[in-house]
């Protein structure tokens, strides 16, 4: 794969050659022979120039009073010479020791550090590159005299990392921000309104026609909804959970690298975690603890969940008020109503227990499979079954197969843009706890009172699609995930990429070649095919299908705006090479 540091067309600083001066130039091409970059000057002259000739814009302050130069020729007068001087040779009227040049240079590399500087800049802009590079390839300085300023680059040196230590993580003024989510407005009705069509659904799918004619459904009195023994059962369910959590098995690895560089570490035991809770169900089964109890109280536990949401993204708003502006969320704006739905801090941990990480697949990931097999044995209990009908047990597998791929493959979340980007607030909390468990379950508790019998054929081209989507879903994913963890693997060294300025690189082969976002497509197939199974007497169970292609929808629509925003040029070169979406007339 191409190892190049800047792509063609950005706009960067290159140094003039001889000196130690940087100007603003133009990159026109990379020979990956040579490792020579050719860039345009903006008086026209353009020159060839290694990679540690040329640094990024932001690791130079634009000088107050009046703009840069554009080139040296421009800088020095038009009566001067646009070619270099002799490297040996200092410009007439302003000769000074050396010594002296390398205090002025340590002086500029201070005042660029007032401007916060990142680490990673410091690592490339090297303060001792300017005056080794003259000293020891041009000898201008007696050997004694580079023993004692080497002296003082050290010395230096660890002067600007404290500096740089401390500035860098300074608090800076919020810019404004587009909102997502119809801004303010919108957000607050998603708060309101998600949990209200969440109850009538439920409330819908327990009518005897859940047509929807019938809408609105008959409303339980405020009392019926709300039961502190079920409030109890909840609490310890993810108390449960987060004991799982912190049991010390399973590997540890390092997330996505931070603002600040730094890469928190995670605990990958989601399996685990899963295998002991059904071991515990099967010992409580065992023991014949009636499990039916979930069925009956299943609006309970619903406002029970939401409940423990809101009192959960409260503790997380006022928490986040007292974090560091290195700890927030790329998403959060200023706004105390969006920051409240859309997440103040990207990862909120109490010591190390990571409350995003551990309830973006815990509670209610594993919860959802629970809600399943719990459907299961009341559509036993209710229709006098002996064995579960064979739609409930299709319905069972798929999900237990996506759950399943989703705790084994539990490393793969750490790239998503819930962990890197979102913050964590009431949309996650929401979606995590609620949303997912009693909405992600609607098939199973459909087919508890609304039976649907399926043959054997209809079966098998069901499996057949639900495979089909499986091999998509878990083929992108695990494609981009092991790209993303390390792009020199030589086992991807036949994927074509396009480089970007950032130092990434873009998939446009294998399956991201295919289409953008194949693993939405896998996702979608996979919605179809576990909603089948309840035949199409009504509408209600492909509310799901509905619901995700809705979702993906905005999703992608937020991937293609932060990938056209982060990439720019390199980011509409990818889009011709991929130019199919899975929405492609939807926005």
């Amino acid at each position: 794969m191409p190892s190049r540091k800047f792509a063609d067309g950005e706009v960067v600083r290159g140094r003039w050659p001889g000196s130690s001066l940087y100007y603003e130039v133009e990159i026109l091409s990379h020979d990956s022979n040579s490792q020579l970059y050719t860039v345009k000057y903006k008086d026209g002259t353009e020159l060839e120039l290694k990679e540690n000739d040329i640094k990024p814009l932001t690791s130079f302050r634009q000088r107050k009073g009046g703009s840069t130069s554009s080139s040296p020729s421009r800088r020095r007068g038009s009566r001067s010479r646009s070619r270099s001087r002799s490297p040996g040779r200092l410009p007439k009227g302003a000769r000074r020791s050396a010594s002296a040049s390398h205090q002025a240079d340590i002086k500029e590399a201070r005042r660029e550090v007032e401007v916060k500087l990142t680490p990673l800049v410091l690592e490339k802009f090297n303060l001792s590159q300017e005056s080794s590079y003259i000293s020891t390839q041009y000898r201008l300085r007696p050997r004694r005299e580079e023993i004692r300023l080497k002296e003082m680059d050290s010395k230096e040196e660890k002067f600007v990392t404290k500096e740089l230590a401390v500035r860098t993580f300074e608090v800076t003024p919020i810019q404004a921000k587009d909102l997502e989510f119809g801004g303010v407005p919108g957000v607050f009705l998603i708060m309101f309104g998600l949990p209200v069509f969440l109850f009538l659904l439920l409330l819908m799918c327990k009518q005897k026609d859940p047509s929807l004619l019938n809408f609105p459904p008959p409303l339980p009195a405020l009392y019926e909804l709300w039961e502190t023994r079920v409030f109890g059962v909840y609490l310890l369910w993810f108390l449960i959970q987060a004991l799982f959590y912190l049991l010390p098995v399973g590997k540890v690895v390092e997330g996505m690298p931070l603002i600040d560089g730094r890469r928190l570490k995670y605990r990958l035991n989601g399996f685990y975690a899963f295998i002991l809770t059904f071991a515990v169900i099967g010992t409580c089964l065992f023991q014949g603890v009636e499990f039916h109890y979930v069925y009956r109280h299943f609006l309970q536990f619903a406002l029970a969940a939401t409940v423990f949401c809101v009192v959960l993204s409260v503790y997380l708003y006022m928490r986040s008020l007292k974090a560091p502006r290195k700890d927030l969320s790329p998403a959060s704006s200023g706004n105390a109503v969006y920051d409240f739905f859309i997440g103040r801090e990207l990862n909120p941990r109490i010591g190390t227990f990571d409350l995003k990480y551990f309830c973006e697949l815990r509670p209610g990931l594993i919860g959802w499979v629970v809600i399943n097999l719990v459907m299961l044995l009341a559509e036993m209990k209710i229709q006098s079954r002996a064995v579960p009908s064979l739609a409930m047990i299709l319905v069972n597998s798929f999900q237990l197969l996506y759950v399943v791929d989703a705790l084994w493959n539990e490393e793969a979340v750490l790239t998503t843009m819930d962990i890197i980007h979102d913050g964590f607030g009431f949309m996650l909390a929401f979606g995590d706890l609620v949303w997912v468990p009693f909405i992600y379950s609607f098939q199973a508790f459909y087919l508890v009172s609304h039976p649907n019998e399926v043959s054997w054929p209809m079966a098998s081209l069901m499996i057949v699609l639900k495979l089909c989507g499986y091999i998509i879903f878990r083929g992108a994913n695990s494609q981009k995930n092991a790209f993303r963890k390390n792009p020199s693997d030589p086992k991807l060294s036949h994927l074509k990429t396009i480089h970007t300025s950032t130092g990434k690189n873009l998939l446009v082969s294998g399956w991201w070649g295919f289409v953008r976002h194949p693993n939405y497509l896998g996702d979608l197939i996979m919605a179809l095919a576990w909603s089948l199974p309840c035949g199409f007497n009504h509408i209600l169970p492909y509310f799901y299908v509905v619901y995700f292609t809705m979702l993906l929808v905005h999703r992608e629509a937020r991937d293609e705006y932060q990938c056209k925003k982060k990439y720019g040029v390199a980011w509409e070169k990818y889009c011709q090479r991929v130019p199919y979406r899975i929405f492609p007339y939807i926005y």
